[in-house]
């Protein structure tokens, strides 16, 4: 099997698994937001601040913060393997290949947080909320472009997922920079010191999993300790695994553990989170508000409008002045069909609302998200389903 075609059997499979993953994390929402609407709301509540965990080390969390701190860091740790594997052998590898979707990725996270950071400018929390934006859901996006674009060229299913890589690598920075309150040099040296360790056992080619498990867990508690969020860990050691197979290996370690975390992570662990995070009031009053408070309204404009325009803007100035080409077989109609799923902010978006704001606020912040995700999704569901009835319309007449 030559490269490309690995690379795309390899996103065809990524695809299959992301699809039943974004359903779980729809059935998990809805399951949220019904709960913590009925009368047993009171049970939702308790059982998402339930704090189980040792004193020590600061690992006495809520089930919600267990969710978002501990489980999260398995989904970081798959989009992290991703990641690195376009970086070595991926579209991301081809400079030329790349540009676009990094481009785009680009647009799509600076226009949002302007919107968002214009729009809510003057009100408390703004200094750091601007982020909630700029986050795209990879399970939720290839899993509306799955379902509604079969007749769409394969390229720009490869578009979207190296923008949405892109895109992640760029939320895990600023969850990095922005969300550090206070710093533990020595947890820090600690954690550095583990991810060395980690490494090397990779460069030996070192696969017990009775070594690689307890130093992941120890990893990711003294990233934790260190003040960094605890999930930069699953994206650290990920950057860390090798993705390149020796001539005796079925598999590179790489694509092993995405085989084996990949339906954890989205069948388990960004359910989960959804579950405890997506819990918020959606009454006639609290959905009226969202439209009055300025905070609430730059998320949604930022996810609906700035993602659109800062993904298909920055992709059409980079093909006009001839640093990138479109997608084989595609053009600006059908980047701005995929760019309408650059809106669906969901998991990342709401993990930064939970980092940036407290109380009311976040759940404000969540219900925007939520809202403009859904709106989002269904536009592009319609521009997709558009696109793809025109393409197979082409086809036929070739």
């Amino acid at each position: 099997m030559n490269r490309k075609r690995q690379v795309v059997t390899e996103f065809a499979r990524f695809l299959r698994t992301e699809t039943v993953g974004g359903m779980i994390l729809l059935a998990a929402t809805a399951v949220a937001l019904l709960w913590a609407n009925s009368p047993f709301s009171g049970a939702y509540e308790a059982l998402r601040d339930l704090h189980i965990g040792p004193e020590s080390l600061h690992l006495s969390l809520s089930l919600g913060d267990w969710a978002k701190d501990g489980l999260l860091a398995i989904f970081f740790f798959v989009a992290g393997l991703e990641l690195k594997r376009e970086l070595v052998i991926g579209e991301l590898n081809n400079v030329k290949a790349a540009v676009l979707p990094v481009v785009a990725a680009v647009g799509g996270m600076v226009v949002p947080a302007v919107i968002a950071l214009a729009v809510g400018w003057g009100e408390p929390g703004i200094e750091r909320a601007w982020a909630i934006p700029v986050a795209t859901d990879i399970a939720f996006a290839l899993g509306v472009l799955a379902i509604t674009a079969s007749g769409l060229p394969s390229s720009l299913r490869l578009f979207l997922l190296s923008l949405a890589v892109v895109d992640d690598l760029g939320a895990i920075i600023l969850i990095a920079v922005l969300f550090t309150a206070t710093f533990n040099v020595v947890a820090a040296l600690v954690a550095v010191a583990l991810l060395g360790l980690y490494a090397f056992l990779q460069h030996k080619r070192v696969t017990s999993p009775f070594l690689y498990v307890p130093l992941a867990i120890g990893t990711w508690v003294a990233v934790h300790e260190a003040g960094v969020h605890a999930t930069i860990a699953g994206v650290a050691l990920a950057l860390l695994t090798r993705v390149r197979k020796d001539h005796y290996e079925h598999e590179a370690p790489a694509l092993r553990l995405e085989h084996r975390l990949q339906p954890w992570s989205a069948g388990v662990a960004v359910p989960v989170f959804a579950l405890f995070a997506a819990g918020v009031p959606v009454n006639g009053e609290a959905l009226g508000a969202l439209f009055s408070d300025k905070l609430a309204l730059g998320v949604m404009l930022g996810l609906v409008v700035g993602k659109l325009v800062g993904i298909v803007g920055a992709s059409a100035l980079a093909v006009v002045f001839k640093a990138a080409v479109w997608p084989n077989g595609a053009g600006w109609r059908d980047i701005t069909a995929v760019a309408m799923l650059g809106g669906v902010g969901f998991t990342v978006s709401l993990l930064i609302s939970d980092l940036a704001l407290d109380g009311a606020a976040a759940e404000q912040a969540k219900a925007a998200v939520l809202l403009a995700s859904m709106a989002a999704s269904l536009l592009a569901a319609l521009l997709l389903i558009r696109r793809s009835r025109v393409h197979q319309q082409l086809d036929e007449e070739v």
